[in-house]
């Protein structure tokens, strides 16, 4: 069955950098954009940022732009987000999903940027 499965997150210092890894499954990975999502504690879970199925053309939310990379590997089934001078107010749990799945979510890795 179709699953996303969240790895990387973490506590990091403010200024800090983190990769998530995403690892997708039972479906054909290559022919769908994928996309980080991110849920603060008592907020809505946002999109963070958007890749292609070639992973030539990417999308950012204004917070992270210039900060975030998404990246995927077509043949890993694999997609990532590096993450640098990471703030307090990304602090979240990431999840990511792509194609025509948005009713199915994996279980988050939980960000936590603090000094």
């Amino acid at each position: 069955q179709v699953q996303f499965v969240e790895s990387g997150g973490g506590l990091v210092q403010p200024g800090g950098s983190l990769r998530l890894s995403c690892a997708a499954s039972g479906f054909i990975f290559s022919v769908y954009s994928m996309t980080w999502y991110r849920q603060a504690p008592g907020k809505e879970r946002d999109l963070v940022a958007t890749i292609s199925t070639s992973g030539l053309s990417t999308n950012y939310a204004n917070s992270v732009k210039g900060r975030f990379t998404i990246s995927r590997d077509n043949a890993k089934n694999m997609f990532y987000l590096q993450m640098n001078s990471l703030k307090p107010e990304d602090t979240a749990v990431y999840y990511c999903n792509g194609g025509p799945y948005n009713d199915i979510w994996g279980q988050g890795t939980q960000v936590t940027v603090s000094s």
